[in-house]
């Protein structure tokens, strides 16, 4: 299957596109946030290696969120 261009994509396809994005933005903004307000004391392992998985997409924000935090 060949790659299509953003021209070549459908409107529904381009819309996916659009959202998951946006979808991505916003966890990793928010994971980084929290990972910045948060007293190392209640972030399981270290900060710094959290603060580089947020850019594991999509996992890293995910990740974070569901087990690098404690309470």
């Amino acid at each position: 299957m060949a790659k299509k261009t953003w021209g070549e994509m459908s409107g529904p396809q381009k819309a996916v596109i659009i959202t998951v994005g946006t979808a991505e933005v916003i966890a990793t903004t928010y994971a980084a946030i929290d990972l910045l307000r948060r007293p190392t004391s209640q972030v399981r392992g270290p900060k710094l290696l959290w603060a580089a998985a947020l850019f594991v997409q999509p996992v890293g924000p995910l990740a974070y969120l569901a087990v690098g935090r404690v309470g």
